[in-house]
């Protein structure tokens, strides 16, 4: 009796210590699971320009508030040159995915494409209205910096555009979308000459494809921009905004 007492005591000390370990490991996790954007952006193989970049777009907050975390596949729309997609395609590291959609092909992204960064990344050049192909895997994260407005002059469907977008996303995937703000009641008419969208009209065109509005981030806000001339000329930080979404 004696004997079994003592088995049971000691059984009852370990199991102790191994649920200890284990909610000690449980708290730490997270911090540990935590993605290192900082570390991305301080990469030494990252070019000058971009280095330069980070300034004006807020490279860490927007980094922080898009969320693109080790093993995603990602899709970053207007991808241009490139430089959001390398900061996704360094963010979701070598287990994960990302494409970059232009709607013609460019030189500059074609060179980016050829660095180690980027050797989890595959350029597609399709419509902003079919970004991918049929055969592509469904997302985790949809990227959109500062090109949506550019699709309200171009031949672009939005309404399919951003129906493509939802279609693609696996349920809970975000898209974060970041563009030039444009004047109340300018909706999507300022596109082609001061390269802005009105927020709200963003918002609504995007919410009618069935994304849910989960956040706004204000990190690139700047209310001394009057917002009258083009962001290329005017000569002071352009008010931005950041908005994420989520398939439900």
């Amino acid at each position: 009796m004696l004997l079994n007492r003592g088995l049971r005591n000691r059984f009852a000390v370990t199991l102790s210590l191994a649920l200890f370990t284990v909610g000690l490991f449980a708290a730490r996790a997270p911090a540990a699971l935590a993605q290192d954007y900082k570390a991305v952006l301080a990469a030494p193989d990252r070019a000058a320009s971009d280095v330069e970049n980070d300034k004006k777009r807020e490279a860490l907050k927007l980094l922080e508030f898009t969320g693109a975390k080790t093993g995603w596949t990602v899709l970053d729309m207007g991808a241009g040159a490139g430089y959001s997609t390398e900061l996704m395609a360094r963010s979701v590291g070598q287990t994960g995915k990302v494409f970059g959609q232009n709607d013609k092909p460019s030189e500059k992204f074609a060179a980016r494409l050829k660095t180690p960064a980027m050797a989890n990344t595959t350029a597609v050049v399709a419509p902003f209205d079919k970004p991918l192909p049929a055969d592509a895997p469904k997302l985790d994260l949809i990227s959109f910096f500062f090109a949506y407005h550019d699709t309200t002059f171009m031949d672009v469907d939005r309404p399919r555009m951003n129906r493509a977008m939802f279609d693609a996303l696996k349920p809970g995937g975000i898209l974060v979308v970041a563009d030039h703000s444009a004047r109340p009641g300018q909706g999507a008419t300022v596109g082609k000459t001061t390269h802005r969208i009105e927020e709200s009209t963003l918002v609504a065109e995007i919410v009618a494809a069935g994304f849910k509005h989960v956040a706004t981030g204000d990190f690139l806000r700047n209310p001394d921009d009057p917002r009258t001339v083009s962001v290329h000329r005017s000569g002071i930080r352009n008010d931005e905004f950041v908005v994420k979404f989520q398939k439900p």
